[in-house]
């Protein structure tokens, strides 16, 4: 039987022949000798399967390896759930909460009478090499949803019941077990324990590090940073789940379900607001003229500037706000990527010295002609915002570079303020299920793409991973720089976002490339009620720069 296989990223497709009946680890098994990564699922006429995945008929087929967001996901599921098995195997059973990402790996908790030793963690991570070692089989299995509900009430999971419990569309259940442990992970698995080599736990604060490599480089573990301005931010989003009630997903849906949305929308919207004063307090106690807000894409980087700026007239300051995509150079100057394709965010494709001179000018008290670049012709134009401020009057810039000192090098660093933000939600799936920022943040570009710019879901998805690779060469290394982190995240959000972006995920086909992310995050919304009526959120909200109806946007 003959099929086309895709190897490799951006490879040509070959005509392959392979037994029916057999399986695509068999097929990986022959090319192994000669592939960069180990192969962690493939894709099926663009729809991702499972190594065990048997061939049947004639096919496209591609290896998947942790480049690409779902073969990352794929392993984050496997070794999760090697790290619960060594969890119960060296402390005995044990509640353990995976919740969110952070320094290079996810930080979990879990729950002992006496806080946890490093010599516990020790003794789990080497729990979880001789695991690795026997490369023990991942073994599936399908429950019917009643069996699923008691499986869950036995294992004292009350959330993952309840979780289900709630979703109609939800059959089947599956679950996945290694060398006796049973758990849900809505997720796909690695065939056995031994495809999953480089990982490392480390104690840190009241709970493990989960560290593995990063899509980049997936044969290595990254250089750890203790990130503590995030750590100190999902704190903060702790408590204010704890304020709303919402831990996990069931705990919204039910809140949907009691028609308490709209006292939600508002408890959140306060939070927000109350964060954005405490911060330009901050700025106004402090003196502060240059304030540099950076983030990744989506992250309503234009609305929390514009509040902010608001909250600083209250204070008595006059803030002017602008772009640095005013400062690229010529677009004849344009740097190129390995593509050969204008790179607009790389560093150098801004001129820092006409922005560091305008800046400081600016700061001195001098008139300043502000550029403004004409996307059109690709050249800046002078001459039509000739501009001076008051000796209190702070700057506020917003741009992918605002966090790194590259960009403000000739600025005296004690006017710098910098803010860093990005939508870091705590509220997960259940237990050991988390959601994903950067999915979350994909669901919003893609609901802003199609009112906005007139883009498809598939041409958000398909830049997708560009955008990613952007993230983290220009704005995820500077984060820790920031003076303070906004989190633009609202828990009820990705139940209003569903009713956007669930028709433009429908309606991809599978005859497109798209189709295998489309299916994932389709899969990922089922576990959400859909909030139908979203007129409770205000014009100013950050929400309403993706779903439209915003003050400072449309």
């Amino acid at each position: 039987m003959e099929i086309f296989l895709k190897k490799e990223l951006r490879a040509d497709q070959e005509k392959i022949t392979v037994e029916r009946g057999s399986s695509a680890e068999e097929l990986y098994e022959r090319y192994r000798p000669e592939l960069p990564y180990t192969v962690l699922a493939v894709k099926i006429n663009n729809k991702i399967e499972s190594l065990s995945y048997r061939f049947s008929r004639e096919c496209t087929a591609e290896f998947i390896d942790m480049r690409s967001q779902s073969g990352n996901l794929i392993y984050q599921n496997s070794l999760c759930l090697i790290y619960l098995k060594a969890v119960e195997d060296v402390l005995g059973k044990s509640d353990v909460d995976i919740e969110n990402a952070i320094n290079k790996g996810l930080y979990t908790e879990i729950k002992t009478k006496e806080p946890l030793s490093a010599k516990q963690v020790r003794a789990i991570e080497r729990r979880m090499r001789e695991l690795v070692d026997e490369d023990l089989p991942f073994v599936r299995e399908e429950l019917e949803k009643e069996e699923a509900i008691a499986r869950f009430h036995d294992m004292g999971c009350p959330e993952k019941a309840d979780l289900l419990g709630e979703n109609p569309r939800m059959k089947k259940v599956p679950f996945y077990s290694l060398g006796g442990y049973r758990d849900f992970f809505y997720g796909l698995m690695v065939p056995s324990t031994g495809y999953i080599e480089h990982f490392e736990l480390r104690k840190y604060r009241r709970g493990v590090l989960l560290r593995f490599p990063h899509p980049s480089d997936p044969n290595t573990i990254p250089a750890y940073v203790d990130e503590k301005v995030l750590y100190k931010t999902f704190g903060e989003q702790s408590r204010w789940g704890r304020l709303m009630g919402i831990t996990y997903v069931s705990d919204l849906n039910r809140k949907i379900e009691d028609g308490q949305i709209k006292e939600l929308i508002q408890l959140s919207e306060a939070l927000h607001e109350r964060r954005i004063v405490e911060i330009a307090d901050m700025i106004t106690k402090n003196k502060k003229r240059i304030i540099l807000i950076a983030g990744p894409s989506s992250s309503g980087k234009t609305t929390f500037a514009r509040r902010l700026c608001i909250q600083l007239r209250v204070n008595g300051l006059a803030p002017l706000y602008l772009g640095t995509d005013d400062y690229f150079v010529e677009r004849e100057d344009t740097p190129l990527d390995e593509y050969g394709e204008r790179n607009y965010e790389d560093l150098s494709a801004v001129d820092i010295g006409l922005f560091n001179r305008n800046m400081n000018d600016l700061l001195a008290g001098k008139t300043v002609d502000l550029p403004r670049f004409d996307f059109m012709s690709g050249h800046k134009q002078f001459g039509e915002r000739l501009t001076s401020i008051r000796s209190n009057q702070p700057i506020v810039i917003e741009g992918i570079h605002a966090l790194n000192g590259a960009l403000t090098p000739e600025i005296p660093q004690e006017e710098k303020f910098k803010i860093y933000i990005s939508p870091l939600t705590q509220l997960n799936i259940d237990s050991h299920n988390r959601i994903v920022t950067t999915d979350h943040r994909m669901l919003r570009r893609m609901v802003r793409d199609i009112r906005h710019r007139g883009h498809s879901a598939q041409s958000t998805i398909d830049s997708w991973p560009k955008v990613r690779a952007g993230e983290d060469k220009n704005i995820f290394p500077f984060s820790n720089e920031a003076d303070v982190m906004f989190n633009s995240v609202h828990l009820y959000e990705i139940a209003v976002l569903k009713k956007y972006a669930k028709p433009l995920l429908e309606a991809i086909t599978p005859e497109e490339p798209e189709y295998s992310d489309a299916v994932r995050l389709l899969n990922f919304l089922r576990f959400f009620k859909t909030v139908e009526d979203d007129s409770a959120i205000v014009n100013n909200s950050i929400l309403r720069e993706f779903i439209g109806g915003s003050i400072f946007t449309d």
